[in-house]
């Protein structure tokens, strides 16, 4: 009698373990759900293979030491776009880390001529948009909004759809902000 009754709690035991374990993984599948659904600019429908760059650069690297974006990116007046670092700026690092690494060699040549990387941009504001880097980073707007999730990137490349009318509307709606052509397309 006493191992019948072993044996229910157990399989009892079982049954609640198992029905815990599904309500986990359910509410982590709702909560990704809720995430996908959050997601303001949506990825690319296609893969879009990052451009040969001068030099190879990871941003998975770098972020993963503490850099932030806004240590290597500023915004200048006017604030359309978000500049690519000074090869000094590079070089305060790279002085002695990796310096004998033939990209680091190809940056302190840079450096040493006063010449700026002649990077490739990844993402291009279209003809006819009057766009700013500024009010959304005033408005709070992350990088990783628009940008997708650069820290994970080894080579940076257009993931996300964020230059396409689709994408901004769509943004803007969820962020109650304005949606009147003349906010992005000035006469």
């Amino acid at each position: 009698m006493i191992r019948k009754k072993g044996g229910v709690l157990f399989v009892a035991a079982q049954v609640l373990v198992g029905l815990l374990f599904a309500g986990t993984r359910l509410a982590a599948w709702q909560a990704a759900q809720a995430q996908a659904a959050k997601q303001m600019v949506p990825d690319n429908p296609s893969e879009h293979t990052p451009p040969a760059q001068p030099i190879p650069y990871s941003h998975k690297i770098h972020l993963a030491v503490g850099l932030e974006c806004k240590d290597c990116h500023a915004n200048p007046d006017p604030g359309r776009l978000m500049t690519f670092p000074a090869t000094s700026k590079c070089m305060q690092c790279h002085v002695t880390i990796a310096k004998n690494k033939p990209a680091i060699q190809k940056l302190a040549a840079f450096s040493k001529a006063q010449k700026p990387i002649p990077w490739v941009r990844v993402y291009t504001v279209l003809p006819g948009v009057s766009w700013t880097h500024r009010g959304h980073l005033e408005a709070g707007v992350k990088c990783e909004t628009c940008h997708g999730h650069v820290a994970q990137m080894d080579a940076m490349s257009e993931v996300t759809s964020v230059v396409t009318m689709y994408s901004c509307l769509n943004c803007h709606e969820m962020n109650h902000a304005k949606t009147a052509c003349d906010t992005c397309h000035k006469n």
